[in-house]
């Protein structure tokens, strides 16, 4: 049975939303994410950097999201929710589910600059805003012309994609209609809804 320990509202989303996607049977295991938790000997563990999630299946276990998801489409995807592998589709997809993580959403960890209260963050935090919008700005045209970051068919990248852009939402404003739509597509999906309410 595979296992995912989850926290509401973070990266947690992902791979339960897969799973969900997918009909996979699993077990979700809410778990304390108090700092004290996650620095004790039991959790580092399970996730040696103390992040959430982790995943277990059998004597196998991973703490990276992405690569949860990239795990669960090779053992139990059956060729769903991912491009034939070694096509131009499956390079847009891997290049749409890092671009979600490596890109769109690195620039959200700069608020925690702002907290040192000083000009230097001030400008940090402004370089970070503007880097998200052009990042927003690429996955607007991407999506202007199709339901889906791949076209008409829904992908495990559009996962990636949908919690990212749920943490960017505030930046969401009528420059990005495209987004807008999609976010509001991808999210009424009932393994997306599950995956939230978990």
């Amino acid at each position: 049975m595979l296992t995912v320990f989850h926290v509401r509202g973070t990266r947690s989303v992902r791979p339960l939303w897969l799973c969900y996607e997918l009909e996979l049977e699993i077990e979700v295991v809410s778990i304390d994410f108090s700092r004290a938790y996650r620095d004790t000997p039991q959790w580092r563990a399970i996730s040696p950097a103390g992040k959430v999630p982790a995943l277990r299946d059998g004597d196998l276990t991973m703490f990276e999201s992405g690569a949860m998801l990239s795990y669960l489409l090779e053992r139990y995807g059956n060729g769903r929710l991912h491009p034939k592998p070694a096509t131009a589709a499956s390079a847009h997809f891997h290049q749409w589910c890092w671009f979600a993580e490596a890109t769109l959403t690195r620039p959200v960890g700069l608020h925690r600059i702002l907290r040192a209260g000083n000009a230097e963050a001030s400008v940090l935090v402004d370089e970070g805003v503007r880097k998200a919008h052009d990042a927003l700005a690429v996955v607007e045209a991407a999506l202007e012309a199709s339901d889906y970051l791949l076209g008409a068919d829904f992908s495990a990248a559009d996962i990636m994609m949908g919690y990212s852009l749920g943490l960017l939402e505030r930046l969401l404003d009528d420059r990005y209609p495209a987004i807008q739509t999609y976010l509001a597509r991808v999210r009424e999906r009932d393994a997306c809804v599950r995956a939230m309410a978990a």
